[in-house]
């Protein structure tokens, strides 16, 4: 497994090596944000947003930007979690008492303690606290794309019904027929785009809070190591 993986040291060295340095998980999200704000308002400026919405009758290009928002929105609330889940682990490592320590940590350290029936019960705790929720965002990034390929079946649809329609071609509404086939080519085309970039976008932010909370895992287990290599001592 990659998080028993990433408990392997090299030969000699001791239970209680040094915890890694904890990344600016939040201030990454922050900078990360910032860009996507600035983003949104040139976009807003140029008027992208007005062609977009208006480009798009089914309203799937609004539902998928909601979307995208609201997720972004709890990548960040993640992302202060996962960072204040840290810090109880780093007080544990201060060495803090067992039964005055906080979070996740605290919890599977105590549970380590109590020596339960099945030993891989406190680290299945542990697991479904620091990755749990990011299934379901997982899920709901891929709903992004979902829509944009439904969004993009409803244009094609729209595309055929209108040929189907056509029963002689007339020069004179040649115009009509080409404003006909272009709106269909539209919903087709706006929807896929948004839902790749929102599926892009949301899944660069969940990477980073899978990455950190893999080094979270692994470095209680360290922790958990250490303590009772020197309960044993």
């Amino acid at each position: 497994m990659k998080l028993l993986g990433a408990l392997r040291r090299p030969a000699g060295a001791a239970p209680g090596a040094a915890l890694r340095e904890s990344e600016p998980l939040l201030f990454e999200w922050l900078a990360l944000g910032g860009l996507m704000l600035f983003g949104t308002w040139l976009l807003g400026v140029r008027g992208v947003w007005a062609l977009l919405l208006t480009s798009d009758p089914t309203g799937l290009t609004l539902v998928i930007i909601v979307v995208f928002a609201t997720s972004t929105l709890w990548a960040g609330a993640r992302s202060r979690e996962l960072e204040r889940q840290r810090r109880h682990l780093e007080a544990a490592r201060a060495g803090t008492p067992l039964t005055q320590l906080q979070g996740w940590a605290g919890e599977y350290l105590r549970a380590l303690d109590s020596t339960p029936r099945d030993s891989a019960a406190p680290l299945d705790l542990l697991l479904e606290d620091s990755h749990g929720p990011h299934q379901t965002a997982w899920w709901v990034n891929g709903i992004q794309l979902k829509l944009g390929l439904l969004g993009k079946v409803i244009g094609f649809s729209v595309l055929a019904l209108h040929i189907g329609q056509l029963q002689s071609f007339d020069a004179s509404q040649s115009q009509d027929l080409l404003k006909s086939l272009t709106a269909g080519l539209g919903i087709a085309l706006l929807t896929t785009m948004v839902g790749l970039v929102g599926n892009i976008l949301l899944g660069l932010q969940l990477t980073r809070l899978d990455r950190f909370a893999d080094t979270l895992v692994a470095d209680c287990q360290r922790e958990g190591l250490r303590r009772f290599a020197t309960a044993r001592s």
